[in-house]
């Protein structure tokens, strides 16, 4: 029995580049960025591809720094270089599923505050008794 899973949480290292098929399928592509346990190490990139309504919803809210779940599987691309002929590959994790998990700026600047919320003070409508 085989496992192919992989399980990411990161950065959109750039945004995603978007085709459009005359199938009606669309592909994403981005590079996502994954710290590790050290803040003194770099962080691991790594390609992501994501097919379909989930292309999609990356291509309209995902943008570079967005921070990102996802779920996919691995899998090496490979082809043949067009100039050399020699054979290229490159890893590549397929994604099965894709949480926005929010972006750098409302990680670095939510002004959600409680100025928007009456100054944290419920009005005599909201008490529940």
């Amino acid at each position: 029995m085989g496992v192919n899973s992989v399980t990411l949480v990161g950065r959109a290292g750039r945004d995603p580049e978007v085709r459009y098929f005359e199938s009606g399928s669309v592909v994403a592509n981005l590079t996502m960025a994954v710290n590790r346990r050290s803040k003194d190490d770099e962080p691991d990139w790594f390609n992501l591809e994501i097919w379909g309504k989930q292309a999609q919803v990356a291509a309209d809210y995902v943008k570079k720094g967005s921070l990102l779940g996802i779920v996919g599987t691995f899998k090496l691309d490979t082809w043949n270089d067009r100039n050399t002929g020699e054979n290229r590959s490159k890893p590549v994790v397929r994604v099965d599923r894709l949480e926005l998990l929010g972006s750098r700026k409302e990680s670095l600047g939510n002004d959600f505050s409680n100025k928007n919320l009456n100054s944290g003070k419920p009005n005599d409508d909201e008490i529940p008794f």
